[in-house]
């Protein structure tokens, strides 16, 4: 992967990334009359008697609003909302470049929690979902937590539980490869933001016991008197106070904190065949070529393309809301994202596409160390995950399409993808 200037990065988005296309006629007196007055009249007063026929002849159905405040944006931090309206936009694009899902993004100048939900909820009708993006912990917990109680439609914060599906199906096959059992394992979790809480949560529903969560001020503690509701929940009673200490007889490490926190000390003090995620991007936690230099037994992943187990929230987002868009689901459930992680997990053991392969430069690709979670770009990804997550919505009543035909509708997203 070439490296990019600032010059090429500044061109690429002149204009902006998006643009509403047409997929009704509109080039005569009739196609007018029927895409605006008199004819438009007609779905207007169907919706008025049954508001769920907006799902038939609108393009709520396929249409997710991206919304920020600009807060936490990664890798930048609070620079505000406007300046976060091209990263919104890239989300657009990855919506409908992987799941053909159209995507509104939506910067709000506001900050306050309630207002938030306030606004999301009022824009809620022109949805079929909504995607919280870059909002500061601890305030998108209560955010997304308000706001899918007052919509009926699925909200999701992807900066959360997009990192934990993608983490939780690497972590399902690195338990497979290396033979231990999840409930035994001593996991240390470096940033306990948005995406560390809910990645720790997730570890949890997977049977994980033994979670050490580090924050700015180190380890999470019982006696610590300063953690929010959300770090409370993972305090524990403990001798450990810094990383270093929490790394030793560790078995797997999920880094979302700073570059080079960590040390080929570090990592030589974790127990055999440790799992290391150093998602820190662009620059990680810690190398894989450094954790090479201290031991030759581990699973690394990183958040970036040029290592292998690219940990990237777009093998999640486009397609939970695929499959939560194609049941019209009201909600999405914690079964409907484990569903995500365990499709992710099992696609992974598959054989490879070649052109995959071709797409990331390399002869071959198969399950193991170095293949523990399937690729962008692998189309097979959307077959995989979009039917597990709407029949998991099925499953758990939050679908408004009753009769689903799983195999039907897989059928449907292979004609989608030619």
């Amino acid at each position: 992967m070439s490296k990019i200037t600032d010059e090429q990065a500044l061109s690429y988005h002149v204009g902006g990334k998006i643009a509403i296309n047409v997929k009704t006629p509109c080039e005569t007196a009739d196609d007018l009359s029927l895409a605006y007055t008199p004819g438009v009249a007609i779905p207007c007063k169907a919706i008025e008697a049954d508001n769920e026929l907006a799902y038939k002849y609108t393009n709520k159905a396929n249409l997710v609003a991206v919304i920020t405040d600009g807060t936490a944006v990664l890798g930048l931090g609070d620079i505000g909302a406007v300046a976060g309206k091209p990263v919104m936009e890239g989300k657009s694009v990855l919506f409908k470049k992987f799941a053909d899902i159209d995507a509104f993004d939506i910067e709000l100048d506001e900050h306050d929690p309630d207002k938030i939900v306030e606004i999301c909820k009022a824009l809620a009708p022109t949805f079929g979902g909504i995607n919280l993006e870059d909002i500061r912990a601890p305030k998108c917990f209560e955010i997304e937590r308000k706001l899918q109680a007052a919509v009926d439609i699925p909200v999701m914060h992807d900066d959360q539980h997009g990192t934990a599906m993608i983490t939780s199906a690497g972590m399902i096959n690195a338990m497979e490869i290396s033979g231990k059992d999840i409930s035994k394992i001593k996991i240390v979790v470096s940033g306990a933001g948005a995406a560390g809480i809910a990645c720790a949560k997730m570890y949890q529903a997977l049977g994980a016991k033994h979670i050490i969560m580090i924050d700015s001020k180190g380890v999470i503690h019982s006696e610590r008197t300063d953690l929010t509701p959300e770090k409370r929940e993972f305090a524990l009673k403990t001798n450990d106070r810094t990383l270093a200490d929490a790394m030793r007889g560790a078995d797997m490490f999920l880094g979302l904190s700073k570059p080079g926190v960590v040390t080929r000390e570090m990592v030589k003090t974790m127990n055999a065949e440790p799992i290391i995620f150093a998602l820190a991007n662009p620059t990680p936690e810690i190398y894989p070529e450094e954790v090479a230099e201290a031991r030759n037994d581990a699973m690394m992943g990183t958040g970036r393309s040029d290592y292998p187990n690219q940990v990237n929230n777009v093998l999640g987002f486009p397609f939970i809301f695929r499959g939560a868009l194609d049941v019209r689901a009201k909600k999405i459930t914690e079964n409907m994202k484990m569903a995500a992680a365990k499709a992710l997990a099992a696609l992974a053991k598959e054989p490879v596409p070649a052109e995959v392969c071709k797409a990331f430069g390399v002869e071959k690709l198969e399950f193991g160390k170095d293949y523990i979670i399937p690729k962008p770009f692998d189309k097979r990804v959307l077959t995989a995950v979009a039917p597990a997550v709407a029949q998991a919505a099925v499953d758990d009543g939050v679908a408004r399409v009753k009769n689903f035909d799983k195999e039907a509708y897989i059928k449907e997203l292979l004609k989608s993808q030619k």
